[in-house]
């Protein structure tokens, strides 16, 4: 069964950005996409590279290592290097409220 945490409230991070969140102690991106929140693990597929030092363009975010982007949206690679997709996890807004579902261990 799956439980909803609060992570933060609407306008953090801003629109075309990211922030790290960590509601387990696992750092996972919370990325603004034009008002609409996402979340992904904060780890490039490719080497290791914290995603939220990266750029959010669009719907995607780019690893700042070496430029691999990723949907934030559904998690695939959309480009070299990466080839492996990120874990997403649900989002919803509840009022001002930023709500990620985690399942429960």
């Amino acid at each position: 069964m799956a439980e909803w945490v609060k992570v933060g409230e609407i306008g953090s991070p801003a629109p075309g950005e990211v922030k790290v969140i960590m509601p387990r102690g696992e750092r996972i991106a919370l990325a603004n996409v034009d008002g609409q929140y996402y979340a992904v693990d904060d780890v490039c597929t490719h080497d290791g590279g914290p995603l939220d030092q990266g750029e959010v363009i669009g719907d995607q975010i780019e690893c700042p290592r070496h430029g691999a982007r990723f949907d934030v949206r559904t998690g695939r690679a959309m480009t070299l290097p990466a080839i492996f997709p990120i874990k997403t996890y649900p989002v919803r807004v509840e009022g001002t409220d930023i709500l990620l579902e985690l399942e429960e261990d």
